[in-house]
């Protein structure tokens, strides 16, 4: 495999006039257009149309992660507003337990206007469902960019979950640059959302209704869902000159034993939707082979480090790899796989999954661009976003979307 690590960023940069950029969702999510990307020919459809361009009796697999209201706003005394932006738990450091918790927890967090708190306590009353409460925010060490946040509430009744419903804000990208606003907390989550914890929506699936999801059914194919809990990083450009320089954040993960099974039974071969599933399918290829080198470890040290692809050398197939993760999973008696992953996806990266993919447009000069270029092959996507740019296509998190078939 080739070492994409002095690939440079500015090899991936386009003009993206400021007026392509979809700061609204369309009002019916299905109709979208789609561009349909198959073996270096390029066309136009509707995205309704996307069940006839996958196969029957495929497998087709979707994120189910559910955006939360991560934005918390606290006034000091002196009048300075500071935003504090959840990003992943820290104590308890499993989300489920994390959202349920009564009374304090902890989370790392991103810290808006931060030179204004330079110590002390934050304190807002709030109302959250019906019951009046002190929410307060305390800072602790910093963590790279971001900072622990230990919060509390004088109320055990409820939990975090209920404290950010009520008083969190939806983090709504920062390209679109406009304020959330009421109906971004319904447009901004794909109808299949269940699990909480993204602070940014698995955007490739924004555009699936029930219509397209039953067109598929019955067409044949079979939909299965995984969890990725999309980090702020998403949205974080590549300053660095070559990729070497840029830091993947790391991203939580679970797969069900169900899926595994199906990943087997269909030979290793599906379509995703959205790089987060794709992002995913193929962390599952490099934790196989963490396990078959170690049997007995932890499910925190089966993350994938960033540079792993180009490091690992296995003579393991997917399939073996696949098998290896159902053996683990069986042996511990888990249902799902809860791990994380930091993988990047670049040019030189050899696809083990994912043969599909549906996916939007996204920003110059940046990871997921570089995703895609790999996944397309020899600089196709030049051609690929010259025809979007030139049939009026709509870019970014609410715009239109894709079918990649290399």
């Amino acid at each position: 495999m080739i070492d994409p690590r002095h690939i440079r960023i500015e090899d991936y940069d386009y003009p993206l006039p400021e007026e392509r950029i979809a700061k609204f969702p369309l009002a019916v999510r299905d109709a979208s257009k789609l561009l349909v990307y198959r073996h270096g020919q390029v066309s136009e459809d509707r995205f309704t149309s996307l069940p006839d361009y996958i196969p029957e009796g495929s497998l087709m697999v979707f994120n189910n992660t559910k955006v939360i209201q991560a934005r918390l706003h606290f006034r000091k005394d002196t009048g300075a507003l500071i935003e504090v932006f959840c990003l992943e738990p820290l104590d308890p450091s499993d989300y489920v337990l994390a959202f349920q918790q009564t009374g304090r927890c902890a989370w790392l967090c991103m810290v808006g206007n931060l030179k204004k708190w330079k110590e002390g306590t934050l304190v807002r009353d709030v109302t959250v469902r019906g019951i009046p409460t002190r929410l307060t925010a305390t800072r602790g060490e910093a963590r790279g960019t971001s900072h622990r946040v230990d919060f509390t509430w004088d109320n055990e009744s409820l939990t975090f979950a209920d404290v950010l419903e009520a008083v969190g804000e939806l983090p709504i990208p920062p390209y679109l640059n406009r304020p959330t606003e009421e109906r971004d907390k319904e447009t901004y989550q794909t109808v299949y959302s269940k699990v909480k914890g993204s602070v940014a929506a698995p955007t490739a699936g924004l555009h699936f209704t029930e219509r397209v999801l039953t067109s598929l059914r019955q067409r044949g194919v079979d939909l299965e869902e995984l969890t990725l809990h999309v980090g702020a990083g998403t949205f974080r450009p590549v300053k660095s000159e070559e990729i070497a320089g840029h830091e993947m954040h790391t991203e939580y993960i679970s797969v069900s034993r169900t899926t595994i099974d199906k990943l087997l039974a269909y030979g290793c071969r599906v379509t995703a939707v959205g790089t987060t599933s794709v992002r995913t399918l193929e962390s599952l290829y490099y934790i196989g082979v963490h396990i078959h080198q170690n049997p007995d470890a932890s499910e925190e040290e089966l993350h994938v480090g960033q540079w792993e692809p180009y490091d690992t050398h296995s003579p393991l197939s997917t399939e073996e790899s696949l098998q290896c993760i159902r053996t683990y999973m069986e042996r511990h008696s888990l249902d799902a796989l809860h791990t994380s992953t930091q993988i990047i996806i670049a040019p030189g990266y050899q696809y083990r999954l994912v043969e599909r993919m549906v996916t939007n447009f996204h920003q110059p000069k940046s990871t997921l661009l570089l995703l895609v270029s790999a996944f397309v092959g020899d600089d196709h996507w030049h051609d690929i976003y010259s025809f979007a740019l030139s049939h009026g296509f709509r870019f970014l998190s609410y715009g239109d979307s894709s079918l990649l078939i290399p």
